[in-house]
């Protein structure tokens, strides 16, 4: 139990590690800080705190776990909700872009019902949901979003081929272009930096940059070049990490009216075939080599293994490529001999599509083994940058960096948010574990730093970025996993506790159903509102919905009118997978996610796993039938497996489980088990995965039809993990 902030002394603060002058100093200034409100106040007395800047990025990170967690030693979650740690102010709130829409139409929408933008926030929120169309089309001036041919209207309700309806209907565009064009508003001239990046090892060299010029010129050239060997319509996969070049091929062949078919680099090869072979694609991009932490790990080779189609190589280093290249394949520069002389290489007319056309392919991993094929269309650029623009703020100016890939949906969510906004697109060449990540987040000057938790907990248990200056940050984002309140309490208190834009949501919604927005007070790992136009509904084991507000835990259930969302896969039913067996609410057929939440006292939402077998591992969702069938084969000692995942009590990243029966006769050892497990699971799903631990039991828990009752073993997986946490 953490003591009063009373009792919290000079003593206290130095075996934190504040010299006694220091501790002296912040005794001082804290008791001065709750002379303005009660100790009895803890919410005003941090926000006291965190307004005067008391606690500094260097104190070390157990001076800020001794002053956020006395402060709220007392305070009673089941009652009052998670606590707050961060808060908007009036001022600021009022120049945020959606603050600024508010300011200019709320009073407009709402009538007199409108305030200021913290305190009608939810009822704009509300009103979004009810009027998408009249929020779509004020928002849709507010991006870099040129039409060819101007939509008919903002959604046509009458279109039943759809759910919901059909949005901007009959409007062409190409929305590369939008994203290489200067604009008035948002502001973005030929001057402009596109594009800061610096290559790993280089990490006292000055950061690289391109203009919006630059890029659209090298895009253009590579379109030109693709034009040569394809045609319209044909599927091109990238598989490379997210280099400038891999932004460029990809705004490339959007451009020419081609699709892309995003693949990570981290896939083994059958996985990597398994995408080429659904999504039928004609050739794929790649590297020589991927280079990360002063090593380099081999990419071609796995896709040679995995593609019989032409290959498009690069190299991850110099000039010439470093591996010996098939008949079939090309290197890069010799692709892009084919129009490097010709005297219009540099320019391009972009292939304007309808804007349902599909410009991408994504994948998921559903339940039944195969990844689901995701397509976008135009319309997920659109939302995934006005998700970014209303929630995590992205302006001209801004500088925005998230570690990711263009085979992640976050890949292609931070390219469109920072080109449809305006903003800077900041890429770091090589390994964001350690402090050459860190230092690049310094000296390009970032605003906006996107992450994912088990990142957070590397900076954090590894120290790598002390020292470094990252109080230019004005904000971070976090998803893909839950996120760990004390991991969370060290990320923000680099910045003087900068506000984390919590972000839930997925591949076919091209955004997040559930966020943190900067126009209301925040709590460490929680969302505190549906985003924009994003109506749900928790749903109890019947499929009854909870009603609106009340405290409750259950399925969610999103509300069919989602502009950008998918209407189809190219593997699987879109019906079954996404409505069938849904129930109706107030008119309409709910969507369903799959995620199971909990709305707390104070209306914020904690993610609390999924409703399938489906488990989410450092931020990459795939299913208990997929680890099985490895794990079935690892040992010749394994009768059957099942693979559960749990996230710790404290919160955090989910910990893979696997739990064992034998075959007669066997007497395997369990840690031996697991390692024998991990490096299976690495080889043929994803090397990133790992096996927490294992159990051996005599059986596994079915029902009366055989069944696997994979919820009694999470269970029994949560009980020991919270015995342990008290340990």
């Amino acid at each position: 139990m953490a003591k009063s902030i009373k009792e919290v002394g000079v003593e206290e603060l130095v075996k934190a590690g504040l010299s006694i002058e220091e501790a002296n100093e912040l005794e001082r200034l804290v008791k001065d800080a709750a002379k303005g409100c009660e100790f009895e106040q803890p919410t005003e007395l941090w926000r006291e705190i965190v307004a005067r800047r008391l606690l500094k990025p260097w104190h070390p990170h157990e001076v800020h776990q001794l002053v956020y967690y006395s402060v709220y030693a007392n305070w009673d979650v089941s009652n009052r909700g998670p606590p707050l740690y961060w808060f908007p102010s009036l001022y600021e709130s009022k120049h945020t872009n959606l603050g600024r829409l508010m300011e200019k139409h709320g009073s407009e929408l709402l009538g007199p019902l409108y305030k200021d933008p913290i305190t009608s926030y939810s009822l704009f929120q509300k009103f979004s949901v009810q009027h998408p169309e009249a929020y779509w089309s004020i928002f849709l001036k507010e991006l870099s979003v040129s039409f060819r041919e101007a939509p008919r209207c903002i959604l046509d309700r009458t279109d039943k081929s759809k759910h919901g309806g059909s949005w901007l209907p009959g409007s062409v565009l190409n929305i590369a272009e939008c994203c290489l064009s200067p604009t008035a508003y948002p502001r973005k001239n030929d001057d402009s930096v596109a594009i800061v990046w610096r290559d790993e090892g280089h990490d006292d060299a000055a950061v690289n940059s391109m203009t919006l010029k630059e890029l659209r010129e090298q895009v253009m050239l590579v379109a030109n070049a693709l034009d040569t060997m394809f045609s319209k319509g044909d599927a091109i996969a990238i598989d490379m990490p997210m280099t400038v070049t891999a932004v460029i091929i990809y705004l490339a062949i959007i451009l020419s009216g081609l699709v892309v078919v995003s693949i990570a680099d981290s896939f083994a090869a059958n996985e990597i075939a398994t995408r080429l072979r659904v999504s039928k694609a004609k050739a794929i991009f790649t590297q020589d080599f991927i280079v990360r932490g002063g090593r380099k790990f081999p990419l071609y080779s796995r896709v040679v293994q995995a593609a019989p189609s032409k290959a498009i190589v690069l190299p991850a280093t110099g000039s010439n490529t470093g591996v010996q290249l098939r008949a079939q394949d090309i290197s890069w520069h010799d692709f892009l001999s084919n129009v490097s002389n010709h005297s219009r290489s540099k320019y391009y007319s972009p292939f304007y599509q309808p804007i349902d056309s599909v410009i991408n392919i994504l994948f998921s991993s559903g339940t039944t083994g195969e990844p689901k094929a995701i397509p976008w269309t135009q319309l997920s650029p659109i939302r995934c940058a006005a998700d970014s623009w209303a929630h995590m703020d992205v302006q001209a100016g801004d500088v925005l960096c998230q570690p990711t890939n263009l085979g992640w949906v976050m890949g292609p969510i931070v390219l469109f948010s920072c080109f449809l906004s305006g903003a800077t697109l900041a890429l770091y060449h090589g390994s964001p574990l350690g402090r050459g990540f860190g230092k690049f987040v310094q000296d390009a000057g970032v605003t906006i730093l996107g992450t994912v938790p088990s990142l957070v907990k590397t900076w954090k248990s590894t120290k790598c970025i002390r020292g470094l200056d990252w109080t230019k940050i004005k904000s971070f984002a976090s998803t893909g996993e839950a996120s760990n309140v004390d991991d969370d309490l060290w990320l923000s208190s680099q910045a003087y506790y900068k506000p984390i834009v919590e972000c839930c949501g997925g591949t076919e919604l091209a955004s997040s159903y559930i966020q943190a927005s900067l126009l209301q007070p925040q709590a460490f790992g929680a969302f505190s509102t549906a985003s924009m136009t994003t109506g749900f509904a928790i749903l109890d084991e019947n499929g009854n919905p909870y009603p609106d507000d009340e405290p409750c835990s259950g399925e969610v259930g999103l509300f069919p009118l989602y502009m950008g969302a998918t209407n189809r896969l190219l593997n699987a039913d879109h019906e079954k997978v996404y409505f069938k067996g849904m129930p109706v609410y107030k008119g309409m057929w709910l969507r369903r996610h799959g995620d199971i939440i909990r709305r707390t006292v104070g209306g914020f939402f904690v993610v609390q796993g999924r409703a399938d077998d489906t488990m989410n591992l450092g931020g990459i969702k795939t299913s208990s039938v997929e680890i099985e069938r490895v794990c079935d084969r690892a040992d010749e000692s394994v009768l059957e497996t099942a693979a559960v995942s749990v996230a710790p009590a404290n919160g955090g990243p989910e910990q893979l489980v696997i739990y064992v029966v034998l075959k007669n006769g066997y007497n395997s050892e369990a840690e031996n088990l697991r390692t024998k497990f991990s490096k299976a699971i690495q080889s043929n799903l994803n090397p990133l995965f790992k096996v927490n631990f294992v159990k051996i039991v005599p059986e596994f828990p079915r029902t009366a039809s055989n069944k696997l009752l994979r919820r009694v073993l999470r269970d029994k997986v949560k009980r020991e993990l919270a015995v342990r946490s008290r340990i």
